[in-house]
């Protein structure tokens, strides 16, 4: 109320009900510890903690509104951005707020700065930028993302605030989907309450009507409010669930470095014989195992003079890229075509991959995209035996792919039918289903000459199968 009586409209988050709060009764009812959890049960990385989930609100209305220490706003670089959580604070704040924002001279992405709140009933205003998201570059996007969350939080420790409140920081301007978006968000703040809890009393989610819902579906995952809930809401968590404060972890990127790497723990004399230690012991992550110089291993490739290992190795790790960026590269276009897929098992239990040369349209896709969706989905599938179906029936020369594109596939994934065939692993049938006139069986000639490259480019085992094991369907 003000000082005349009326009704404010400004919510003061003390009379907001916890996250905690919300069905806890119902859902403890019966909840045991030795119920629910067995001695060898996998608990979530994320307890039933029930003083952090005290800490959190779950609420649908306009940040702005809230009284609280500190609400978060999410702008652009220039802190000028005109979205609706903008736009009602800046009309709410009055014009002081302007006039203080072209003293902070904008905001990186990911950052966070700090402003007088001014006519809010909030005492100050932290405003952050959220990145831009494209799928090609997500890694940076959530790296960015969290930073926006973790600088936001670090800077209401620094300080002193009791209370924040927090918008949707990805705004639907930026691209950003909003469930991965909510992800990064609630393991951000799940993971600094658990480090820095005794410095904040609230942390508000202030949602709107299309956020409600995905916030109310992912909180039991990262503040789960029993025991029964937390077991339940384990196999929904993602496979990345960040590190000891919720950062997005990058493989690519870690370092691990063992102790006296080297040097078994069990055996002294060996540790005290110095050069003469056995360094098998090292790991085999780039980090572990001595690199040679780069340019002199392209170089002696192009003179041919590169060892059959190191030119293994070459392959291997030009591979891997490709891999790690089909997995973190959006794909769905190229899927939708159904060029490629799994039709089921033959009579032998071996996987049948299915290619429909018509349902390529070379000259309207990416093809690099096409080659990622290739090496996505044949990965797993390249473990053991399987068969492959081609059918060109239908096609025409919008179809046909190209030498360049053959080659490019050759080059990438030969390594990994080469390992894999040297193993329980093999392309034990590649059938080729055509009609049509000389064109028709010319073109498919080419591909075959490709497909056998693939099967007999290296003596396995000191083999090299027969092209009786290549069958043609004709019709």
């Amino acid at each position: 109320m003000d000082p005349l009586g009326a009704p404010s409209q400004f919510v003061d988050v003390d009379t907001l009900p916890s996250w905690g709060d919300s069905c806890e009764d119902e859902l403890n009812s019966s909840d045991t510890t030795a119920e629910i959890f067995q001695e060898d049960t996998v608990r979530s990385p994320f307890l039933y903690n029930k003083d952090i989930n005290g800490k959190v609100v779950l609420w649908k209305g306009d940040v702005a509104l809230l009284n609280c220490t500190a609400i978060v706003n999410t702008s652009n670089e220039s802190l000028t951005d005109k979205n609706p959580v903008s736009e009602s604070i800046f009309m709410l704040a009055g014009p002081d707020l302007k006039e203080d924002l072209q003293k902070l001279k904008g905001c990186r992405t990911g950052e966070a700065k700090l402003t007088k709140g001014f006519n809010l009933a909030a005492r100050f205003i932290i405003h952050t930028v959220g990145p831009k998201y494209k799928s090609r570059y997500r890694t940076a996007a959530e790296s960015s993302l969290y930073s926006c969350y973790r600088n936001v939080l670090q800077l209401a420790k620094e300080q002193s605030m009791s209370s924040v409140g927090f918008c949707v920081i990805n705004s639907a301007k930026r691209g950003y989907p909003l469930e991965d978006a909510t992800h990064i968000a609630l393991r951000t703040v799940r993971r600094f309450l658990e480090i820095h809890g005794e410095t904040i009393e609230k942390v508000v989610f202030a949602v709107s009507d299309l956020e409600e819902a995905t916030y109310q579906k992912l909180l039991p995952l990262y503040f789960p409010r029993s025991l029964k809930e937390e077991n339940r809401s384990l196999p929904y968590l993602p496979a990345d669930i960040g590190n000891a404060e919720g950062e997005p972890v990058v493989p690519e990127r870690k370092i691990r470095i063992s102790e006296k790497p080297g040097a078994p723990e069990d055996n002294q004399e060996e540790e005290d014989e110095g050069l003469g230690v056995d360094l098998s012991f090292i790991g085999s992550h780039a980090f572990a195992r001595m690199e040679g110089d780069i340019d002199k291993q392209r170089k002696l490739i192009l003179q041919g003079q590169l060892s059959e290992a190191a030119l293994q190795k070459q392959h291997q790790r030009n591979y891997n890229r490709w891999l790690c960026q089909a997995r973190s590269e959006d794909l769905s276009d190229i899927a939708s075509l159904k060029a490629l897929y799994q039709t089921g098992v033959d009579n032998c239990g071996r996987t049948v991959m299915v290619v429909v040369g018509r349902n390529i349209p070379v000259t309207l896709i990416d093809m690099d995209k096409a080659l990622l969706y290739f090496i996505h989905v044949m990965d797993h599938i390249a473990v053991k035996e399987y068969v492959l179906v081609y059918f060109h029936t239908l096609t025409s020369e919008y179809n046909h792919l190209d030498s360049d594109f053959l080659k490019k596939l050759y080059d990438v994934v030969d390594v990994k039918l080469v390992i894999f065939a040297n193993y329980e692993g093999e392309i034990a049938s590649f059938f080729l289903i055509l009609s049509g006139g000389k064109h028709c069986f010319v073109y498919c000639k080419r591909i075959f000459h490709i497909t056998k490259i693939f099967i007999i480019h290296r003596d396995f085992n000191h083999r090299r199968p027969s092209l009786t094991e290549t069958y043609f369907a004709l019709k």
